[in-house]
């Protein structure tokens, strides 16, 4: 599982930042947080692949989060797409979509799912969830946490042997959490399974303001995602702009039991995050800023 940055500038774009987009990769499947224009050229340009399994979570309606999905849409008919692709964000969403489909007239040879979403339970999937938070920012926006669920023990080979488990498709069904049978014994994935592992947990803030309510629903994230357009100097600007400083960024990282923190969302005003780092590490110890297909293992 990784994550990979698409899109790391606010507002607008630079000659080193598109406009933002977040992917998170997991076992052949694509999850997006936004997708600002031109999102598709950067997609292509990370080749995570044109008919994968993948949903699009937008955090708020505007264009440098949104706009992006019409091209990623476009181009995915024009590759061929046949995967359904499902779409999940404010209310409005879908009427957005739908709307400039009809007005560009482009058809789509895949299928399209869109949903609204509100605060709590967005999702859940067979391996994760997403759950929704209110975020604080101009427009109606939403903070977003991915979740795996717990994940089956290590497999013990030794053990498998010694009670006669072939190796092969039962040894598949025992670390899939299924009970086989062996000449006549059954064989229960507890006899060959260690204790289950925790899945990782990831949070992803959109645009916001730092808030209590964002800090609870955050606790213990293995990664945060945080919006960090200005330094601490433009503290009056972050407020009227309803955006967040590396310093809150961190600050709530910190309150919150977050392992790693990675900043994003950089104002076009900095020519690079070398301040942005430099605040934010005075306050968390793990902190990381974001690029342009910067890639991240999660482990």
């Amino acid at each position: 599982m990784r994550l990979v940055f698409l899109g790391t500038s606010a507002a607008q774009p630079t000659k080193k930042r598109g406009l933002s987009c977040l992917c998170l990769e997991r076992e052949g499947e694509v999850i997006m947080f936004d997708a600002g224009e031109a999102a598709q050229n950067a997609y292509q340009k990370a080749g995570l692949g044109w008919n994968k399994k993948m949903r699009i979570f937008v955090t708020h309606m505007h264009g440098d989060h949104c706009v992006g999905i019409l091209g990623l849409l476009q181009t995915m008919s024009m590759q061929r797409r046949t995967a359904r692709l499902e779409i999940f964000g404010p209310e409005g969403i879908g009427e957005f979509v739908s709307a400039n489909i009809k007005m560009l007239n482009f058809g789509l040879s895949f299928p399209v799912m869109i949903e609204s979403v509100s605060e709590g339970e967005v999702l859940d999937d067979a391996g994760y969830t997403v759950r929704a938070c209110k975020a604080e920012h101009a427009v109606a926006a939403f903070s977003y946490v991915f979740e795996e669920k717990e994940r089956p023990g290590k497999f013990d080979v030794k053990r498998a042997k010694e009670l006669n488990v072939p190796e092969g498709p039962l040894w598949g069904r025992l670390q899939g959490g299924s009970e086989v049978t062996v000449d006549g014994r059954v064989v229960r994935p507890e006899q060959v399974l260690g204790e289950g592992r925790a899945g990782a947990r990831i949070g992803v803030s959109g645009d916001t303001r730092p808030t209590p309510e964002l800090e609870r629903f955050f606790a213990g994230c293995d990664y945060l995602v945080f919006d960090s357009t200005f330094l601490g100097d433009q503290m009056e600007r972050a407020r009227e702009t309803s955006h967040s400083t590396a310093g809150e960024a961190a600050a709530l990282a910190r309150n919150a039991g977050v392992k790693n923190l990675v900043l994003t969302h950089f104002s076009a005003r900095y020519k690079d995050e070398s301040g942005h780092l430099e605040e934010a590490r005075k306050i968390h110890g793990s902190v990381t800023a974001a690029r342009d297909l910067l890639e991240i293992e999660i482990r």
